[in-house]
């Protein structure tokens, strides 16, 4: 096991759960038809869930629930299932799809290297995209957009965005709320999504 991988699954982010909220998920996604959904609670959160919110909350005083993304599926499906958890946000509850706008580790350079150029083609697609409201196009990303395999080998860091896009409601707007770069393939362009008002 690489050091890296050490020292994540060394750090504590000991937030309490929320098991109320995952109940709720699981009535929200049942009623959506999405069959058999699975309660774990011995799982701890993946570094996906404990990185932003060590940073965001480092108290971890807040109830977290962890919804688990599905590699085999497409940005549809995972679109389908944040409509189906829209009503969260009226009740108060957090969404937060954490992954990375481009994640492919096999073409990592050092630190600080500059991004290849075929990251800040699919990073650029995925920022004009979002903010156009061309969530249908992001859903398709694997056929819309530039380089998609090459920036995204493995989908499970960018499926969480299709379920917090689905999760913003009918009609959200996005915002690019962050904007990074590091070892050349990683992006960390972040978005928020307002829910229209009525």
């Amino acid at each position: 096991m690489d050091s890296g991988r050490v020292m994540i699954l060394m750090v504590k982010y000991p937030a309490p759960g929320a098991p109320h909220v995952a109940k709720r998920v699981k009535e929200l996604l049942q009623a959506s038809g999405f069959g058999e959904v699975v309660e774990d609670t011995k799982r701890g959160l993946d570094h996906g869930a404990w990185v932003p919110l060590m940073l965001m909350y480092p108290e971890a005083d807040i109830p977290v629930c962890q919804l688990s993304v599905s590699s085999n599926r497409d940005g549809t499906h995972h679109y389908n299932m944040g409509k189906a958890l829209a009503p969260l946000k009226d009740e108060g509850v957090l969404v937060i799809g954490s992954g990375s706008a481009t994640h492919n580790l096999k073409a990592m350079g050092p630190r600080n290297s500059p991004p290849a150029p075929w990251a800040v083609a699919f990073d650029s697609w995925l920022k004009n995209s979002l903010i156009e409201g061309r969530y249908e196009e992001v859903n398709h990303f694997d056929e819309k957009a530039p380089y998609a395999k090459l920036a995204h080998p493995h989908l499970d860091h960018l499926f969480p965005l299709h379920v917090a896009m689905g999760a913003a409601g009918e009609n959200s707007k996005a915002k690019v709320v962050h904007d990074s770069w590091d070892v050349g393939s990683i992006s960390y362009a972040s978005f928020g999504f307002t829910a229209p008002t009525s």
